[in-house]
């Protein structure tokens, strides 16, 4: 891939790849995508920003086509326009976790099981991220929406008592944004309709936990919604956006600009 042209997304968002996209792969291409998808899932430990395109490849392992190889090469192809790229920590920050909470309902082509995505910061640096397909299918956004803020606010959870544990004083309680009105109308509803019978238990984990004053649930536009870039495909505008909030920076751009 040295000689390949760089581009500016992990991922085409005018592509959505499914189990049978492209032709079968013979074994030994399909032992060196399945090898390729390990090391870029390694990778996601500190460049968040290419965490949806290698979840989404990782679950074609078993049987790779040509389309997913090439999809894969993309990704490669947008890690060396940034080589340098990974999480910068400022020495300074306000202690306060802030998480954003996203889903995309029913995403999965091949079965409909929808994508969760939250990004959690320590004031501004971001230390936990996640994107990954839920484990059933969600009948209405709403549901597929509260499977993902109870995610996070488990995570929320964990991570307040880790900073507990190693008496790091900070702001309480955490901030939780989220960008469906209908999963707010449920938290301020105290009342289970028949349609949301089904959502009870992530319901009242959110709920819980607000009432308890662990997290504070703020609205947020779609616009602002960082985890997106968790939970789909982007065109290159909202990618570049999201990526600036990430908390990213690329050592050899620093280096260039210092000389």
């Amino acid at each position: 891939m040295i000689g390949s042209k760089p581009v500016s997304t992990p991922n085409d968002y005018t592509t959505k790849l499914h189990q049978h996209s492209g032709s079968p792969l013979c074994d030994s291409d399909a032992s060196s995508y399945r090898r390729l998808i390990g090391r870029l899932i390694y990778l996601t430990n500190t460049r968040p920003d290419i965490t949806y395109a290698v979840q989404n490849l990782s679950q074609f392992v078993a049987h790779p086509t040509t389309a997913h190889q090439q999809a894969a090469s993309r990704i490669l192809r947008y890690i060396k326009s940034s080589l340098g790229a990974g999480l910068i920590f400022p020495a300074s920050n306000t202690l306060q976790l802030k998480a954003f909470s996203d889903s995309d309902w029913a995403g999965c082509l091949d079965t409909r099981r929808s994508i969760t995505g939250y990004a959690v910061y320590l004031g501004s640096s971001l230390i936990s991220w996640k994107s990954k397909k839920q484990a059933t299918v969600s009948r209405s956004s709403s549901k597929a929406e509260y499977r993902a803020m109870a995610s996070v606010v488990c995570e929320l959870q964990w991570l307040t008592y880790l900073l507990q544990d190693f008496r790091v004083s900070f702001i309480q309680p955490s901030t939780l944004y989220y960008d469906n009105r209908s999963a707010l109308h449920i938290t301020a509803n105290p009342v289970f309709h028949e349609r949301t019978k089904h959502i009870e238990i992530d319901c009242h984990i959110v709920r819980d936990k607000a009432l308890q004053g662990l997290i504070k649930l703020l609205p947020i536009s779609s616009v602002n919604q960082l985890a997106d870039i968790y939970t789909k495909p982007l065109s290159p505008g909202a990618f570049q956006f999201l990526y600036s909030k990430l908390g990213m920076s690329n050592i050899y751009s620093q280096l260039e600009g210092g000389s």
